[in-house]
């Protein structure tokens, strides 16, 4: 069972830096696969897994965390192609400014929307862990609010599959 869930937390950790992986259907998978682990284990796992890999995209963003230098920007020559990508974008990077703005006048509001954003994943919760690194909201409400939130969503798909299997039979 510990070699099951060392796994879990590394796929966790895993698909939290490299959204290509999807953690939950590895633990539906994982969860039918193995009925004897219990599905708050999992959930607890799968979701320190998820935070601690979100914390290095908090970290980054907060500017604590050096970045490659390959990942830094640099400056380029305009082209017009990239004038017009800038001006489609406007409208997007205008409601991000916003956003960001409006995080920085009221950090409860962010906390709010990080825990909502860690149970139902909307707004996406890798731009929520971003967002909350730049306006540096405090590491103990990231760390509380993703845990608390994600073992909710986690520890729900982790119980699915047993729940599915008792409707059908």
């Amino acid at each position: 069972m510990i070699a099951w869930l060392g796994l879990a937390l590394g796929v966790a950790f895993g698909s939290a830096l490299l959204p290509l992986v999807s953690i939950e259907i590895f633990l539906v998978g994982l969860a039918m696969q193995q009925p004897h682990i219990p599905w708050l284990c999992l959930g607890a796992t799968v979701a320190v897994g998820q935070v601690a890999g979100k914390l290095l995209y908090y970290y980054a963003a907060k500017g604590t965390l050096r970045l490659p230098a390959f990942m830094h920007r640099k400056d380029k020559v305009e082209t017009p192609r990239k004038v017009a990508w800038r001006r489609r974008t406007k409208r997007f990077r205008m409601w991000v400014e916003f956003l960001r703005e409006k995080c920085h006048r009221h950090p409860r509001w962010m906390v709010g929307t990080y825990g909502i954003s860690s149970v139902i994943g909307l707004p996406p919760f890798m731009a929520t862990s971003v967002l909350a690194g730049m306006v540096r909201m405090s590491l103990s409400a990231f760390l509380s609010a993703g845990l608390i939130g994600r073992f909710i969503r986690f520890s729900i798909v982790a119980a699915s599959p047993a729940v599915c299997a008792n409707w059908i039979l």
